[in-house]
């Protein structure tokens, strides 16, 4: 990555040999972590080597009255970097970086701004969140309404329990995935993929690894569909859970989107669809649900770094085939212990979501020992 700051600002790791070694040591550090359970090849699927960010946040840094700077921690944890550029960001949000720092200070609305964050789309749609410490008014609303339309940009201005949104807060993805486009909005402050290419890649390799398609899916921690709506082409139906109130109402917004009608929302904790499941408890949210309906025979999990608990990796290993991504190799790991008393592991892929850190996504496909037998 060609890039003034290498190696100074804390953003990226300075590999010797550039993206390829750092890669490559991403590989190795994995292959062994996960060689209890899995020594044959793990499947590697590369980014960008530069501009491969959809999302980023930066630091807004005042010098003096009259200068204003992005700023981002040093790699030395010696205070921050003042940069003009990123090379990590998309290069929608490369070419604007300078053009809105000129406006914001042109216009004079920099009066206790101390954060930008960028959202953008492949096809160059950005939102942008100017945060403060101030109460925003309405002159500073008729004046951001300028830029964003000079810019061609939407604005959301944030301070203390304050969200003032120009024009719209999200941008509409199309993601291409073996060889279908599916639509999804990405609202502002919301956990979306960082990196839509890689985020293409790991899509098509659960696709390819789910069996028994003519039976129905069950997903866990859906977040906002991303993995469910291209699910929802192969399989009959798919039951989905998520637990936070925003993701769930994004993800059946995103089911419109792509004229997708067999896929089944609830929010609700893991801990919470089990006991619905067992018929432990009753809950309302689940009163319009024929759990009874649904002949299921594979699960998908995509949870937080934290992985998942042991009661939900034993709810997990009833199923025929799991198919689980981790953005945390090491709680991985110890899932797998469990995991890999009821079933085997089949195949595994590294996705490089995060070029020039240490951070590495895993793809894990397991089968059942017993289906295995009988597959053999």
């Amino acid at each position: 990555m060609n890039c003034k700051y290498f190696g100074i600002c804390g953003a990226c790791i300075v590999y010797e040999g550039g993206y390829e070694a750092g890669l490559l040591q991403k590989v190795e550090l994995n292959r062994e972590l996960f060689t209890p359970f899995y020594t044959d090849e793990i499947s590697l699927f590369k980014s960008p080597s530069s501009h491969y960010r959809s999302r980023s946040e930066f630091k807004i840094w005042h010098e003096g009255e009259e200068s204003i700077h992005y700023a981002m921690n040093r790699a030395d944890k010696n205070g921050v970097l003042l940069i003009g550029e990123c090379p990590q960001v998309s290069s929608a949000i490369f070419t604007l970086m300078p053009k809105l720092l000129k406006a914001i200070k042109r216009e004079k609305i920099d009066f206790k701004l101390f954060g930008a964050d960028f959202l953008s789309s492949s096809s160059g749609e950005i939102v942008v969140s100017l945060l403060y410490h101030r109460t925003l008014d309405s002159t500073w609303k008729e004046t951001t309404e300028k830029i964003a339309d000079e810019l061609g940009i939407y604005i959301i201005g944030r301070s203390r329990g304050q969200k003032v949104i120009i024009k719209q807060d999200y941008v509409t993805e199309i993601l291409h995935v073996n060889g279908d486009e599916f639509r999804f909005n990405y609202i502002e402050n919301s956990f979306t993929q960082p990196n839509s290419q890689v985020n293409e890649q790991m899509i098509g390799w659960a696709l390819k690894s789910l069996q028994n398609t003519d039976a129905d899916l069950l997903e866990l921690y859906c977040g906002a569909g991303n993995f469910t709506i291209p699910f929802a082409k192969k399989f009959r139906k798919v039951l989905a859970t998520e637990i936070s109130k925003s993701s769930i109402n994004a993800a059946k917004t995103n089911m419109l989107l792509n004229s997708v009608d067999n896929i089944a929302f609830v929010r609700m904790a893991v801990e919470e669809f089990v006991e619905a499941l067992d018929g432990v408890r009753v809950f309302n949210r689940m009163k319009d649900i024929d759990i009874n309906s649904y002949e299921i025979k594979s699960i998908f999990v995509d949870p937080p770094r934290s992985g998942m608990d042991e009661a939900t990796c034993r709810f997990a290993s009833r199923y025929e085939n799991i198919i689980y991504i981790s953005c945390n190799p090491q709680t991985l790991a110890r899932d797998l212990e469990l995991l890999t008393k009821t079933h085997k592991v089949i195949d595994m892929a590294l996705f490089d979501q995060f070029p020039y850190t240490h951070h590495a996504e895993m793809g894990v496909k397991l089968i059942k020992k017993i289906a295995k037998i009988l597959m053999l």
